[in-house]
């Protein structure tokens, strides 16, 4: 890649950043589900600075510019909660995925003190099931979201050993 990409907490300066690549990655998802109205496509700029300002949100940055984002809150139950991972379609495949879920489950579990985490995904979006499947993710459940489209909830246990990505 000619630089390194780093993974760091993301900060109020970077939400608008977030914003849009968040917009740019779930085009693709859209696409997939012929659905343009998916959450990720309708979130509010506003919404997205609450979340970096409340949830433990990581970004990748390949220089100054944001290419990676995730976010994780813990829930009443105390389960770590990880969604809009996402990373710039011109560095997919090379592993940084696999390195923000990381971090965001080591954060959720060393601030937050998660001991499971629990995400949700398309049930068609096969590229992303077989990076949670490879990081020890396995399906509990479905359910239809708000803007229609089925998505599969999986879980893992924090103790639980996953593949780790170089890159």
């Amino acid at each position: 890649m000619g630089m390194s990409v780093t993974i760091s907490a993301a900060t109020a300066q970077d939400v608008e950043q977030i914003f849009r690549l968040q917009y740019l990655c779930f085009q693709s998802e859209a696409e997939l589900y012929d659905n343009y109205r998916i959450d990720p496509l309708v979130q509010s700029l506003e919404s997205v600075r609450g979340e970096v300002a409340e949830d433990l949100v990581f970004v990748a940055r390949l220089g100054e510019e944001v290419v990676g984002s995730v976010r994780g809150f813990i829930d009443r139950d105390g389960t770590g909660q990880i969604s809009r991972l996402c990373v710039h379609p011109r560095l997919q495949g090379h592993g940084l995925g696999a390195r923000l879920l990381g971090a965001a489950e080591a954060g959720l579990a060393a601030d937050r003190s998660a001991t499971r985490f629990r995400l949700h995904t398309g049930h068609r979006s096969e590229n992303n099931l077989r990076l949670y499947r490879r990081a020890g993710y396995a399906q509990v459940g479905a359910a239809t979201g708000a803007d229609g489209v089925r998505m599969l909830l999986l879980e893992k246990d924090a103790e639980a050993r996953a593949y780790v990505a170089s890159a």
